[in-house]
C-alpha cells in the first residue's frame, strides 16, 4: 500500500488544546494536548476517515492564504 500525504491545519483554541483538520478529508479533525499527542490522534483519525470515503472524493490541498479586511 503506497503511503499518503495529508496537511494537517493546527490551531490551539482557548484552554491551550491543539486542533487539528486535514481539509483534504471532509469532517476529519482531532486533538491534543501537545502537538505529538495531536499528530497521533490526527494519524488515527485520517485512517478512519480513508476507511469511510472513496479515493476520488479526496480533494487536492492547494495551500493557505492570509487576507486582511
Amino acid at each position: 500500500m503506497k503511503n499518503k500525504e495529508f496537511y494537517v491545519v493546527i490551531e490551539r483554541d482557548e484552554d491551550g488544546i491543539y486542533v487539528g483538520e486535514v481539509p483534504q478529508l471532509k469532517a476529519c479533525y482531532s486533538q491534543g494536548e501537545t502537538l505529538d499527542e495531536l499528530i497521533e490522534n490526527m494519524r488515527e483519525a485520517i485512517e478512519l476517515c480513508l476507511e469511510e470515503i472513496e479515493e476520488e472524493s479526496i480533494t487536492e490541498f492547494i495551500g493557505i492564504q492570509k487576507v486582511v479586511v
